[in-house]
């Protein structure tokens, strides 16, 4: 049986990690690259890395920790990579083909695509034919309006028009690999995951689904891994303040029976 996965994410703004609230409230946590050895240490199964930035402006405007001051995203997954020993998807600001390609050359593994999906749907079955399905990451930001949830845009903070479940169906016939699913409401709420709306999604497509958005605790790790069919739970807040993070969430899922790779601390 294929095991759940637990994976981090984390938000880069600017060159500096961030902590997300609403996709509205940022707070600065530090460096790029330190937090992804800890992860690796910690036995994270994958790793979500996103470029939230609105600007090509990447600087640090130091030397962190021996760390070089990287001017670019892509400078910034070259180091990454180095550090991080499980799977990476790298995502943000990827419209282009030759740019999934840089990427893969420089570490990732996957690639989330988000925005460039409402451009120009069709982005996605190019990438696919390109380059794999099961490299293919397709975000997904959305939001409760009136009863109904839609499509988020997270560039101009509003909903869209495009209905969830339709949008979804779309990309999975387009040639997605993946599905990560990003509640705007939940996130940096931590009031645990969309529950009921994740079900309903995962009623309407074969493909895998990385849920995000909610994590207040291990528990709610627990909650969506036993009582949906997602196949990873990602969480971004939860694993930046507390050591040994993931591999303490692990643990308290595979002592309640979740079918999760065993737990252990990495020594690199």
């Amino acid at each position: 049986m294929i095991k759940k996965r637990l994976i981090p994410v984390l938000l880069l703004k600017n060159g500096w990690l961030v902590q997300s609230k609403g996709f509205v409230n940022f707070q600065n946590l530090g460096n790029p690259t330190t937090a992804v050895k800890r992860l690796s240490e910690w036995a994270a199964d994958e790793l979500i890395y996103l470029d939230i930035s609105s600007s090509d402006i990447y600087n640090i405007r130091r030397n962190d920790q021996g760390y070089p001051n990287r001017k670019t995203f892509l400078e910034i997954i070259s180091d990454v990579s180095k550090y991080a020993f499980m799977p990476i998807t790298v995502g943000g600001k990827i419209r282009k083909l030759e740019k999934i390609n840089k990427f893969l050359k420089n570490g990732a593994d996957k690639i989330a695509i988000n925005k460039i999906t409402r451009i120009k749907p069709k982005f996605v079955m190019e990438a696919a034919k390109e380059f794999g399905s099961q490299c293919i990451i397709v975000s997904v930001d959305y939001k409760k309006n009136n009863g109904n949830y839609f499509v988020f845009n997270h560039e101009e903070k509003k909903s869209t028009n495009l209905k969830l479940l339709d949008w979804v169906k779309k990309m999975q016939e387009y040639g997605a690999g993946e599905i990560l699913l990003n509640s705007v409401d939940h996130d940096g709420m931590k009031d645990g995951y969309d529950l009921d709306l994740i079900n309903t999604v995962s009623e309407k497509i074969s493909i895998p689904i990385i849920a995000c958005g909610g994590a207040g605790d291990w528990n709610d790790f627990y909650k969506l891994l036993s009582q949906t069919n997602v196949a990873a739970a990602a969480a971004a807040n939860i694993f930046h303040f507390k050591d040994q993070s993931v591999y303490l969430a692990k643990k308290y899922l595979y002592d309640k029976g979740v079918n999760v790779r065993k737990p252990t601390l990495m020594d690199i």
